[in-house]
């Protein structure tokens, strides 16, 4: 006991302590969530979610307007003011198309890369995402936490990579092979990689054609698009091949490409109206099909009446 000091171990409290109730201190620690401004927020950069005026939105803008947003958007801060979304991007839209000023947000501070987790694993759990989308989202995780494992000390990139890449497959439930081919999407031009969102160009030939040079690509595109056709798996491979070669060329290109039928034969040009530039023109309840037919008996008409005119 001897050299104690009496009272030493007693703790004051802090002034926060003194002067706030346990209640406060409690709430102190919970996420609150705030409605903030329309105009205070900011989409995240590079986004690699689009948003659509679809029957989705549609849908989303009636239930804003009768029940309001029910799920807060996450945001953090800007150093230039306002918050950049981290998740919410299509709610916000729809509180603006349902003329709403404010939405309930949470508001976190996070550093760049834990946002990008965040925002992927936020709005990869929607149903409906494009190859496109995915690819980009996948790429802007998977470097995410490449630099996250670096800073953790792993020294190996190898190691990193392989971790990485796990865990972006693990957390978004598919295979470690998807997610590669997924991120492969990347080094394709935007108009192969339009095909593969169209559903036109499938996911394992795309893959084997990300490998061509943009060039190569340019030239392949070209081809497919003037012949209406999409490559085999095993079309795709063999251009691979001659790509690595240094010989695919446009001669190159059709050889493969004509060695065997295309996947898809050439098909008839289609002319294609929509509903709305029309629908006036008939009465009301017309079907498509009966649309069609009084067109075709009009261009008929029209045709027989030239040809009467000519003689």
């Amino acid at each position: 006991m001897a050299g104690r000091i009496y009272g030493s171990n007693i703790k004051l409290p802090s002034l926060d302590n003194l002067f706030s109730t346990e209640e406060e201190r409690q709430d102190a620690k919970l996420e609150k969530v705030q409605n903030i401004p329309l105009s205070e927020l900011y989409p995240f950069k590079d986004h690699p979610f689009h948003v659509r005026d679809d029957e989705e939105m549609d849908k989303m803008v009636d239930s804003i307007k009768e029940y309001g947003v029910m799920t807060p958007a996450i945001a953090r801060p800007r150093p230039e003011g306002g918050y950049e979304l981290i998740s919410g991007h299509r709610r916000h839209h729809g509180a603006q198309r349902a003329g709403m000023e404010t939405i309930p947000c949470i508001v976190r501070d996070m550093d760049d890369d834990t946002a990008v987790i965040l925002m992927v694993d936020s709005n990869c759990q929607r149903e409906h995402i494009l190859p496109s989308e995915k690819a980009k989202a996948y790429k802007m995780k998977l470097d995410a936490l490449k630099r996250q494992g670096t800073r953790s000390d792993l020294t190996s990139t190898q190691l990193v990579q392989k971790l990485s890449v796990d865990k972006v497959a693990d957390e978004a439930n598919t295979s470690r092979e998807t997610v590669r081919r997924f991120i492969h999407l990347n080094n394709l031009i935007p108009e192969l990689l339009d095909m593969v969102d169209d559903g036109r160009l499938k996911l394992t030939p795309a893959d084997h054609l990300a490998d061509l040079t943009p060039d190569e690509q340019a030239d392949f595109y070209e081809y497919i698009d003037s012949m209406s056709c999409t490559p085999s798996l095993s079309q795709a491979q063999k251009l691979k091949a001659a790509s690595r070669e240094g010989v695919l060329d446009p001669e190159k290109i059709d050889a493969i490409m004509t060695a065997q039928p295309p996947s898809v034969k050439p098909r008839e040009q289609q002319l294609s109206i929509s509903y709305s530039k029309i629908e006036r023109y008939f009465p009301r309840g017309y079907t498509a099909e009966q649309m069609e037919d009084q067109i075709l008996k009009l261009l008929e008409a029209f045709y027989r009446n030239r040809q009467r005119d000519s003689r």
